[in-house]
Order: structure tokens, then C-alpha cells, then sequence
């Protein structure tokens, strides 16, 4: 039997004391820069792991705070699988990379790091890099800093319209250009 190790999530793991979730709180503090969101959509967001196991390691999350997939409606589950799709495109674009590890880890035993609200993990992989760095000084070598990775995908979420989050005030439509702007500014 073979095991994945990433003995890198321990500071993670060791300091994940945020009261509630996490993944809920983040779409409502309107921060994507500082966030490393990427994109909305209706029901999703997409949104880059701050402890990546790979450059570009990025997550598709629901809006609706559920731990499992049934948990989620067709629509959301449409949204969620279209938005995987999106993901990997922007990063085809962006990394050029030779393939991909996509999934999730349902409840703790599977290994989720937040079990209580699902996400999809999409993971770009190169050949060759896998090292002896993780295994042997518990190093993971991320060759980009996470805000130039998010500088490098963004461009690729923007070209399609990104939809806010449900507020109170549903009459507040903002353009593309807004949308780009206060992305950025963020």
C-alpha cells in the first residue's frame, strides 16, 4: 500500500482554530485578493489552497456549507463539476502543466483538512516533480509565491463574468471592468 505523506499540512493542521468554517466565511468577507479567490460563480467559488501541495494547487468550493455530496443540489453540483473544468483550463494556460490530480478527501479517515464543508481539490503535476525534499527535510519547494500565482491565473477567470455572492441589495450589478478592478484593488 502506497501513502501519501505531507507532513507540510502540520502547521495547518496545528493552528486551524478559527471558530466556524472557514470556507463559509471567506466568500462573505468580499477580500478575493487577500483570499486568493479567483472566481464566483452562482453557487461556487474557486479559490487557491494557501498550503499547496503543488504551484497552482487550487479548490473548488460550494457556497452551501455541506460534508457531503448529496448534501448539494443538481445545479450546484452542475456548477461545481463545470467550474473543476474551468480550473484546469486556467491552469493549462497559465503553468502548461503535464497533468493533473483532481478530487476530494470526504471526512477525516480520507484525509480532509476541513471535513465539514467539501471541496475539490485541482492539483497540476509535472513530470520529475516529485523530490526528495518532502520525504527527506519535510520541505515542499513551491517555486512561486501564492499573490504571483493568483496575478498569473487571474487573468484567465476574468474573461468570463464573475457572479457576486447573494447580498442584501441585489440591484447593485457591477460591469466586467468593475469586477476586474475591485479584484485587483483587493
Amino acid at each position: 500500500m502506497k501513502r501519501l505523506w505531507s507532513p507540510w499540512r502540520m502547521k495547518y493542521i496545528l493552528n486551524n482554530k478559527t471558530k466556524g468554517c472557514v470556507l463559509c466565511k471567506m466568500p462573505d468577507e468580499n477580500k478575493d485578493r487577500k483570499n486568493y479567490m479567483l472566481y464566483r460563480s452562482k453557487y461556487n467559488y474557486v479559490i487557491m489552497n494557501i498550503y499547496p501541495y503543488n504551484n497552482g494547487h487550487l479548490m473548488v468550493v460550494p457556497y452551501k456549507h455541506t460534508d457531503t455530496i448529496e448534501g448539494l443540489d443538481d445545479a450546484e453540483i452542475a456548477d461545481f463539476m463545470k467550474l473543476t473544468g474551468k480550473s484546469v483550463a486556467a491552469l493549462k494556460k497559465a503553468f502548461s502543466p503535464d497533468g493533473f490530480n483532481i478530487g476530494m478527501n470526504l471526512m477525516e479517515s480520507a484525509g480532509a483538512g476541513i471535513e465539514a464543508h467539501i471541496h475539490m481539490h485541482i492539483v497540476p503535476r509535472w513530470n520529475g516533480d516529485t523530490s526528495f525534499m518532502p520525504v527527506l527535510f519535510e520541505t515542499r519547494v513551491i517555486p512561486e509565491h501564492l499573490d504571483d500565482t493568483y496575478m498569473r491565473l487571474l487573468p484567465f477567470f476574468l474573461k468570463s463574468p464573475r457572479i457576486p455572492r447573494h447580498t442584501k441589495n441585489k440591484n447593485k450589478t457591477k460591469t466586467k471592468r468593475q469586477l476586474q478592478k475591485a479584484t485587483i484593488e483587493q
